[in-house]
Parts: C-alpha cells; structure tokens; sequence
C-alpha cells in the first residue's frame, strides 16, 4: 500500500505533497516441486524405449529371423520324412477318397504299393551289403596292389634300380597321407562352422517360405491386399474358418487340400471357384462365415460372394480384384447408342452388368416386377432405366405414379397415358384409382379374350414408385374403406393383388418400387406376387428374405451385407427373366445410371416413335363433364383411335363418367353432334379432326352436349 504524508513548515503552511511511496509486496518463491522419484523416471524411460516404433521393428526382426530358423527345420523334416515315408501316398489317397475320386484314390494307392515295394528291396539289400563291400574291399585292394607293383617292375627294368619296383606304391601311401592331413587341418574349422551352415540353410528355407507368425513378417508382407488368388490361399482361408470338421479334413489332406477345388477362373473382375467340401460339413457353414473368408483371402466382405450352385455339398466363391467393385461400370447402351430399339416380347432390357462382366440384360415379358431397397440407393434410376428401354418399343402403354413427386419420371409426359406426381394422400388416392382403372382393363380383356381367343392386347405398364406411400395410407373412402393396409377391404391392396392374379394373361403388368420391406408397408400375397424380385442396400437378413424370398437368401442372396452409400445401383435379383449360372437362384447386377438428362433425350426418342399421347395427370371423379370434349382430349394428339381405346383412356379420365361407357355410348354422343366413328381397316375408330369439327360446329351454335 502506499501512505501520503503532509509536513508544516514554520509558518505553517503546507509543504509541498511528497511523492506517493509505494510499498511492493515480496511474494516468496514457491516451494519447489518434490523430485520424481528415481524408479518412475527408470519407469518411464523403459516405457518409452518398449514402445518405441524402432524397438518394434528390432523385436519383430529378431523374432522373425529365429522362427524363419525352426520353420526351416520343420520344412526340411517334413520333406525328409515324406521322402524316407509313404504318408505323401496316404495324404494324397486320403484326399481323393474323401473328394468321392475313388478312380484316384486307387491310382495313388498303387503308387504307394510300389514305394513300399521299392522300399523293402533297398532294406534286403543292406542285409547283404556289408559282405559284398568286403569282398569287393579285398579284390580291388588285391587288384590295385598288383597293378602297382607290376607298374614299378616296367620301371626298375628301365631304370635297371631295383629300387624302383616299390616307388608307384610308395607314391600312393603319401598321397593318402597328405589327404589325411589335409583331413586333420580342415575337420577342426569344419565341426566349428558346420552348425552355422546347417542354420543358415534352414533359414533360406523358411525365409522362402515365409514360415514366420502373420505379426512377425515384415510390413510389405503383412499387407497382401490384392495378391492373386491361388488354390493354396484359398485352402489355407478355407482351413481358418473355425469350423472344426473343415479343418481336421484339411489337416488329414495335408498339402493335398487343393483337391477339394475346381479350376479357378477369371470372372469378369474377380475370379469364381467351385469348392466341393469335405463329408460332414454343410454349406451354410461356410456361407455363415463369409466375413472371416473374405478376410482370409484378404478382402473386404464385400468383395466375397458365395452361392450354392447346383452340385451337392458344393460352394461356389466369387472373390474380386481389391477394390474392383468401386470403380464404375460405364454408361448404359441406351445412352451411346441412339439406334437402339425396344421390343417388349422377344427384347431384353440392358440393365447392367454381372460381377463376371458380363452384360446383365433382363426380360419384363408379361413379369410382374418389385424393386426395394434403402433410400436413396438407386431404386428409381434402376427402375426407370428399365422403363426407358421398354418405351422405345411404341406398342408399350404406361401408367405411371410417382408417390416422391420431385420430377424422377416427368420425361414420361407425353409418353405414359397416365402421369401423377406427388406424395400426399391425394396423389396416393389417385394412384390407386389409377390401379383400380387397370383392374377394370384387365377384366375388359379378359372377357374379350373370352370371345376371341386369338385377341391381343397392347401391354400395360402400371408403374407405382414408392409404393409404400399407397400401403401405409390412413385415407378412407366415402364408403369406410381404407386405401392402404393390407386387409381385404383395403383398396390398393386388393387392386394389385388383382393384377398379380390375372394381369400378365393379358399383358397387363404391375411394377412396385419400395422403400425398406416390411410386413406393414409391402404385404407378404403382394410382394409373393411379382415374377421379378431385385433389392438393393437392406437394413437385416430378415428384410432380405422379404424382399427376395427365403430360398435365394438361403441360397446365397445378400442384399443386406451391401453397403450402404458405397454400392448405390448394386442390387441382388431373383427372376427367370435373367441369365443366370446353372443352379443359382439369384444373380448380383450392378445397374447402369442414366441422370435426368440422357434420361430426357431417350425418352424423346421414345416420343418420336409414336403418334402423340396425351398425358392425363389427375383422375377426376364425381363432376359434371362435356363428354365431346373429353373424346378429343382421349385422342389426344392421334390422328385417329380405335374405339376402344377411346373408352380406355374416357375411364381413366374419370371413372364415375364413363367407367360403364359401351361403343353405344359413344356412337350416341358422336352421332349426336353428326360425326360417327368410321370404320378403318376392320376397325371402328374415332377421327380426331372430326371431333374437333364437331366442337367448333357446337361453339359457334352456343350448344353444350353433358353426360
């Protein structure tokens, strides 16, 4: 603190204000910390150096370089008693009779009879051996001594120094005695470094084969993403799996396990096996696994697919190439190829392709179809790439309700007879007015049908995409009854349990796209209703079997195991409109993606080969309608229609007015205004010019004709 001290002088006045004193405050520095004890600092130290990444590295080395050592040695002791042994006979006959060879299995057991043959005549010829090595010992001994001494007789007389006689055979001793002692100078070093030689040969064997733990091999190693796919790594993934009958089977195998293989072939970006397994192991404990396979073969999960083709006890393994599956397959033939035509019976659509490569092209001939899956996953685009092939071919007639109503299929105006969009009540109420429409055209053909046998019908697509929206709709008619649901008295349900029924008799085809399958919004007779069955993305095996049915998933079928985000336009199909392996009862297409604009160019292709539709989007019911000029919005912008599918298209425009419509109904209000419909070609048909004739005749007379 500071202090202001005032001072008087002697006549009393003030002195001058000293300066303010500041007093500062000495805050002692604090008590220093404790020292670290010596044994936390030696502690930490350690921790430091144990954990260090080079210390890794060094343990990893050295354990590495030892067990390259002891897996040499088991390797060489193995080939070693394979050669010494007949079990390389056993384990091969073994193999061959539990793959059901028997042919084999007899082969390699005569060539293990042989060995034994072989064997035991070496064995005899020991027995005698000795004896003989002596005899022989002796002669040649006897032999070269005498050679020696002759040899030294020729020289002595040459020389005549009888001395010579022995100098061949004393050459002979000192060339054995310089042997020995070279024998004695090198045995020494030898003993030393032998050991190290042994060692250093095992170690070249192990270190070849790589006969070290996953954890102590070097990094490169360690990380065999992508490495080619050989029967032994496909045995050795196969022995992993953690079931025991499997690999006690391959044990007994040995190296011999291979035999439980097919030829691997390359398939498209991967390669395909056929695994036949061994007695006592099911399929689906393999395909329970496919994970841990996928991993054993050093691949994502996803890069794995097993089926069950059709020879018993058999797993068919389809693996990728790492990474294959993430590059994209290319545009759709639809988009680079502007020639390309439709034809509904005898056509197929080009969808995609297989994880062979090859191209996945399906057939929609009089099929019923069902597409489901995950938002946002490529259901529409699938379903619409379809859709887009068929409406090239100009016989094809299309309803089509988008329940998403963001535009997804707004290039079919002017192609589809009936376009809503939307997702609200009223669009669903609409959708399944517009299904009901196509009940009520099915029975029509049917009773035609009944009378004319030989009568054909153009094909009817009824398209509903998001089709849950109609099935979980709480609406009501006037009646009480409800348009979703799945009871009897449901509307929607009803009218496409209908068409399922009846409907590809007649050409009159219902296609659904839903999102995830429930019980609740895709009823069980719905969804066992359609010829064509294709997921996407799935959330749980349960929805799977849903939207595939039991036996594809059972068979191999695993929309659920693809990833969400990352295999957009991948889906599993189970249909016959498919070429598919023999056997299989499912097939995996990765779709072509065709966006909004190729979309919007295909389709006008597709409206340059027709006369002109006019696309209703609403049905209206309950109202007061001019029936004359709803018969030239029927024709639309056609030169001339038949009489019936005049009616067609009045019904669908509004059911209440004309949905009990006959061809006198029609004559009478064309007649009425004086234009008849004419016959052409064997056919009623309606003139559009004269209906338009007619209305401006009525116009300008101030007449209204109401039905």
């Amino acid at each position: 603190m500071s202090e202001n001290i005032v001072h008087l002088h002697k006549n009393n006045e003030p002195a001058p204000e000293p300066a303010t004193v500041t007093t500062l405050t000495v805050v002692p520095d604090p008590a220093p910390a404790a020292p670290v004890p010596l044994w936390v600092r030696s502690g930490r130290a350690v921790k430091t150096v144990v954990t260090h990444e080079t210390t890794k590295t060094t343990a990893r080395a050295v354990a590495r370089h030892t067990l390259y050592v002891a897996g040499g040695a088991r390797i060489a002791a193995k080939r070693t008693w394979d050669g010494r042994t007949a079990s390389r006979y056993e384990r091969m006959f073994r193999a061959a009779e539990a793959a059901g060879n028997y042919e084999v299995a007899a082969e390699w057991e005569e060539r293990g009879q042989h060995f034994r043959e072989a064997r035991h005549r070496r064995r005899m010829d020991l027995l005698h051996s000795p004896v003989d090595a002596a005899k022989g010992v002796a002669v040649s001994t006897g032999m070269g001594i005498g050679s020696l001494v002759a040899l030294g007789v020729v020289m002595a007389i040459a020389t005549k120094d009888v001395t010579d006689v022995v100098t061949p055979l004393m050459a002979v001793v000192d060339f054995i005695n310089l042997l020995i002692t070279i024998v004695q100078v090198v045995w020494g070093p030898a003993l030393t470094i032998g050991p190290f030689v042994a060692l250093l040969a095992l170690w070249a064997v192990g270190k070849h084969q790589q006969a070290a733990p996953h954890w102590a091999l070097p990094a490169n190693v360690r990380s065999s993403e992508g490495e080619p796919i050989t029967p032994s790594i496909v045995v050795k993934a196969l022995r992993d799996l953690g079931v025991p009958t499997l690999r006690n089977a391959i044990k007994e195998m040995g190296d011999a396990g291979a035999s439980m293989l097919g030829p691997i072939r390359i398939a498209g970006c991967g390669v395909e096996v056929d695994v036949t397994l061994p007695s006592g192991v099911a399929t689906n404990e393999v395909q329970g696994k496919r994970r841990k396979l996928a991993e054993n073969l050093t691949r994502h999960e996803h890069e794995v697919f097993i089926t069950i083709p059709e020879a018993a006890r058999t797993v068919r393994l389809w693996i990728a190439d790492s990474g294959a599956l993430d590059e994209p397959i290319g545009p759709s033939p639809l988009v680079t190829d502007d020639t390309m035509t439709a034809n509904y019976k005898t056509g197929k659509a080009p969808w995609g392709q297989d994880l062979r490569g090859d191209a996945a092209e399906l057939s929609v001939y009089q099929r019923h179809l069902l597409i489901t899956g995950r938002s946002n996953q490529g259901k529409t685009a699938a379903l619409r790439a379809l859709a887009l092939w068929l409406a090239l071919d100009r016989s094809v007639q299309f309803w089509i309700a988008d329940l998403k109503g963001v535009g997804d299929w707004s290039m079919f105006n002017g192609i589809a007879d009936v376009l809503i969009e939307g997702p609200s009540d009223g669009h669903v109420i609409q959708a399944t007015e517009m299904v009901e429409d196509a009940v009520r055209e099915m029975n029509r053909r049917i009773e035609a049908r009944l009378a004319d046998p030989r009568a054909t019908f153009p094909p009817l697509i009824v398209l509903v995409d998001e089709a849950q929206k109609a099935f979980m709709c709480p609406a009501v008619d006037d009646d009480r009854r409800p348009y979703g649901g799945s009871k009897a008295t449901s509307r929607y349900f009803m009218a496409t349990r209908t068409i399922h029924n009846q409907g590809r008799a007649v050409d009159v085809l219902l296609w659904q796209g839903t999102q995830d399958p429930t019980d609740q919004n895709l009823p069980k007779l719905v969804r066992e209703g359609a010829h064509t069955r294709a997921s996407l993305v799935l959330g749980s095996e349960s929805q799977a079997k849903m939207a595939l049915g039991d036996k594809a998933v059972e068979d191999g079928a695993a929309p659920h195991l693809l990833r969400q985000g990352l295999d957009k336009g991948t889906l599993v199909l189970a249909s016959d409109g498919i070429d598919m392996p023999k056997g299989q009862s499912s097939i995996t297409v990765r779709t072509h993606f065709i966006d909004d604009d190729p979309a919007a160019e295909i389709a006008d292709r597709a409206r340059a080969v027709r006369d002109g539709v006019t696309t209703l989007h609403a049905i209206e019911r309950g109202e007061e309608r001019d029936a004359l000029a709803d018969i030239a919005a029927a024709i639309g912008d056609a030169s001339r229609l038949p009489t019936t599918d005049v009616l067609k298209r009045l019904a669908m425009l509004n059911q209440d007015a004309y949905g009990a419509w006959t061809n006198g109904d029609l004559k009478r209000v064309l007649e009425a205004e004086g234009e008849e419909p004419k016959k052409s070609h064997g056919r009623m048909v309606v003139h559009r010019d004269h209906v338009l004739r007619a209305l401006a005749n009525r116009d300008a007379n101030g007449s209204a004709s109401a039905s």
